[in-house]
C-alpha cells in the first residue's frame, strides 16, 4: 500500500481537544497482521495437548486469546492513545502468562520481574506520548504527529526529548541492554507463552512501535544514534551470554535479545525494510525453536537442563527435523 488507509470516528469532543479512535491500515500494519494470527494460532493449537489437564486451563486460553487481540489492536491503532492502550494490556497477559503456575515462587517472581521492568519503560512511553500531543497542537493522532513532523511543525528539542522517552519504552518491551534481565526469566511460564511472547506479540510491538514512529526519530539524529549503538551492543552482549547457558529455553531466550538488536541497528541505519523483514523471519524460526524446545521439554519429563539431554533424534524425529528447519 502506498497510502495508509484511516478509518477513525470520535470519541471525545471538547473545546480543548478532539480524541479519535479507530484503524490504521498500511504494508507495516498488514505484514503484522500476517504474522501475530497465524503465529498465535499455532501456538493455540500446540497449547491444547501442552496444558491439557492443567489446573487452569481456561483461565490460561483467555489470556492467551486477550493478548493476541492486544497485539492486533495496537498494530492497528490510529491514535497514539490506542497505542498505549493496547501496549499496557499486552504488559497485563504477559504478567499473568508468565506467571501461570504463580504456587512456585520462582515463577510469580519472574512474571513480577517483566511486569516492573516493563512499568520502568512504560513511564518513558507516557511522558513521550504526552509531550507528542502537546506538540502537535492537542492532537493523539498518529497521522497528524507525523505530518506535523515532516513540515517542520515541531521543534528539534522536543522531537529529541520525546523520542528518547519513547526509546526507553521500545527498550522494556524489546529486551534491548539494561532493560533485558526480564526476558530470559520470562522463561518461567508454560513454553508455548514463551513462543508468543518471544516470536510474534511481546518483543515485537517494541520494534513496531520505532517503524510505525520512524519519522519522528529520523528527524531527531541523536535518538537514531542511540538505538543503533544499544543495538549494536544488544546484539553482541545476548548472544556471548547465551553462550554459555544450560537450560535449553534461557539459550533461545538470549538468541531473541540477540535478534532484536540486530533490528535495532538495521532501524537505527534507516534499513526499515531490512529489520522489518527480520522481524517476520524472526518470528517464525523463533516460534518454531520454542515450540520444538517444548516438545523435547515434554519428551524428557519437564527436564530443561540440556547437559542431561543427548541422543533424541531417534526418540523425537519430528522434533528433530522442525529443530533443524
Amino acid at each position: 500500500l502506498t497510502r495508509p488507509v484511516v478509518r477513525c470516528a470520535t470519541w471525545i469532543d471538547s473545546p480543548e481537544a478532539s480524541i479519535t479512535w479507530g484503524t490504521q491500515i498500511d504494508g507495516l500494519s498488514i505484514m503484522m497482521l500476517l504474522v501475530v494470527p497465524l503465529i498465535s494460532l499455532l501456538v493455540h493449537i500446540f497449547s491444547t495437548d501442552y496444558v491439557h489437564g492443567d489446573r487452569r486451563y481456561t483461565h490460561y486460553f483467555a489470556f492467551l486469546s486477550l493478548f493476541t487481540a492486544s497485539m492486533l489492536f495496537f498494530v492497528l491503532s490510529q491514535s497514539t492513545l490506542q497505542m498505549i492502550v493496547g501496549w499496557e494490556l499486552v504488559g497485563v497477559c504477559s504478567f499473568a502468562l508468565i506467571g501461570h503456575w504463580w504456587e512456585e515462587k520462582p515463577n510469580s517472581d519472574a512474571a513480577l520481574k517483566a511486569f516492573l521492568t516493563n512499568r520502568v519503560g512504560d513511564m518513558g512511553l507516557l511522558i513521550g506520548m504526552i509531550i507528542l500531543f502537546f506538540a502537535a497542537g492537542n492532537s493523539f493522532s498518529i497521522m497528524d504527529i507525523t505530518i506535523l513532523a515532516n513540515e517542520g511543525g515541531i521543534r528539534h528539542t522536543v522531537l529529541m526529548a520525546a523520542s528518547i522517552c519513547l526509546l526507553a519504552a521500545v527498550m522494556s518491551k524489546s529486551g534491548q541492554f539494561i532493560l533485558h534481565t526480564w526476558l530470559p526469566d520470562a522463561m518461567a511460564g508454560p513454553t508455548p507463552v514463551s513462543a508468543l511472547i518471544h516470536a510474534a506479540t511481546m518483543v515485537t510491538a517494541g520494534v513496531f512501535m520505532l517503524a510505525r514512529l520512524s519519522p519522528l526519530f529520523e528527524l531527531s539524529t541523536t535518538a537514531l544514534t542511540v538505538v543503533t549503538f544499544i543495538g549494536a551492543f544488544t546484539a553482541f552482549f545476548a548472544a556471548t551470554v547465551g553462550l554459555v547457558q544450560n537450560d535449553i529455553k534461557r539459550v533461545i531466550a538470549y538468541s531473541t535479545c540477540s535478534q532484536l538488536g540486530y533490528m535495532f541497528v538495521a532501524i537505527g541505519m534507516g534499513f526499515y525494510s531490512a529489520a522489518i523483514f527480520h522481524l517476520f523471519t524472526h518470528a517464525f524460526f523463533k516460534a518454531l525453536l520454542f515450540l520444538g524446545s517444548g516438545s523435547v521439554i515434554h519428551a524428557v519429563s519437564d527436564e530443561q537442563d540440556m547437559r542431561k539431554m543427548g541422543g533424541l533424534r531417534k526418540l523425537i524425529p519430528y522434533t528433530y527435523w522442525m529443530m533443524i528447519i
